[in-house]
């Protein structure tokens, strides 16, 4: 039995198929909007439909942009030598934050997964070797989650790339900033191992 207004019931369901939102969360935020100020609703309204319409895919990288190339691939002040790959558009923002990353990207919009249905050619791997293809790459970072997926897309990269001349890399993974030992998986701990340094 539905206890709410017709919009509403559709405003809550609409809510709650977005990912990690449940029914609770939907009702809140739909009566958030509700106490809205109407200029508010329309902005919130017009925000989502411009960036569904207006959002599109770099040709070079797969990154999200509104304008192609997207501005990372337009910057002439980046390294076009050093290739970060990586599954996701988010991932692209979790790098950049770090002001540390000089190179360009490759998003491949996914990982290998064959549990899921998803190999090789249902990501953007053919994209990134017609990038290296071209010859002017010498380092390519692969910055694939550190998961069962993350690790056989790195593998099969790796394979892919090698025979180019170019220089494979994975980004270390451990133990996090500010984390504690005692609460690390086996899994992390060998990482971290792994990825030690000379200090």
């Amino acid at each position: 039995m539905n206890f709410y207004p017709v919009p509403v019931a559709r405003l809550v369901e609409e809510f709650s198929k977005l990912p990690g939102i449940g029914s609770k969360t939907a009702q809140r935020l739909a009566f958030f909007v509700l106490n809205m100020p109407e200029d508010g609703v329309k902005n919130l309204a017009h925000a989502i439909v411009e960036a569904k319409l207006k959002i599109k895919y770099c040709t070079i990288c797969g990154n999200l942009t509104d304008v192609d190339p997207c501005f990372i691939c337009r910057n002439t002040s980046r390294d076009e030598s050093l290739i970060c790959v990586v599954e996701e558009p988010r991932d692209v923002i979790a790098m950049e934050k770090t002001r540390e990353f000089k190179g360009v990207y490759h998003v491949l919009h996914g990982a290998i997964s064959p549990m899921e249905g998803i190999g090789p050619e249902d990501i953007r791997i053919k994209e990134l070797i017609q990038r290296i293809g071209k010859g002017n790459v010498k380092e390519v970072i692969v910055a694939t989650n550190p998961n069962v997926e993350g690790e056989a897309t790195a593998m099969y990269l790796s394979k892919l790339i090698k025979p180019f001349g170019v220089k494979v890399t994975r980004i270390a993974h451990g133990i996090p900033v500010g984390g504690d030992l005692e609460y690390a998986d086996e899994v992390t701990l060998t990482k971290a191992l792994e990825g030690r340094r000379e200090i």
